[in-house]
């Protein structure tokens, strides 16, 4: 059976099909507790990714140098390529709006992009190296 938009908005994961690694989390999302059954891997900790915050970091699963970019230094709707020869590969969205990461420094469209809400949104691995970004007004 499908699933609406209003039941998705109360799991507290989801796992969007079309953005495999990506996971949203709702703002009542426990995520500095460590999982609780033996063998399941810990969630990523909200420590240094704050409210309002982009945090990009260099290598998948949250490993390496990480880059965070504050809502109120961000223009809305601009493109905003990382320092030049830098790169990320994993993420997490807690601006509150959407924000579209792209392969291109420029934000061309010609190559791989792809949006991601806001509010809570973790990629552990983006299918390609991220080097440029732009945040929606919605």
């Amino acid at each position: 059976m499908p699933t609406t938009f209003a039941a998705a908005a109360l799991a507290t994961v989801i796992l969007a099909p079309s953005q495999a690694g990506a996971t949203t989390l709702s703002p009542q999302a426990d995520l500095a507790t460590p999982a609780k059954h033996a063998g399941a891997a810990a969630p990523p900790t909200l420590a240094g990714c704050g409210p309002g915050e982009l945090c990009l970091w260099e290598k998948a699963e949250f490993k390496g140098a990480r880059q965070t970019y504050e809502l109120s230094e961000i223009d809305i709707e601009s493109c905003v390529a990382l320092p030049e020869g830098g790169s990320a590969q994993a993420l997490a969205n807690r601006t509150g709006r959407p924000v579209t990461t792209y392969q291109s420094a420029e934000c061309g469209e010609t190559g791989e992009f792809d949006t991601y809400p806001g509010g809570g949104t973790w990629l552990p691995e983006s299918p390609y190296r991220v080097r440029a970004f732009k945040v929606w007004e919605n």
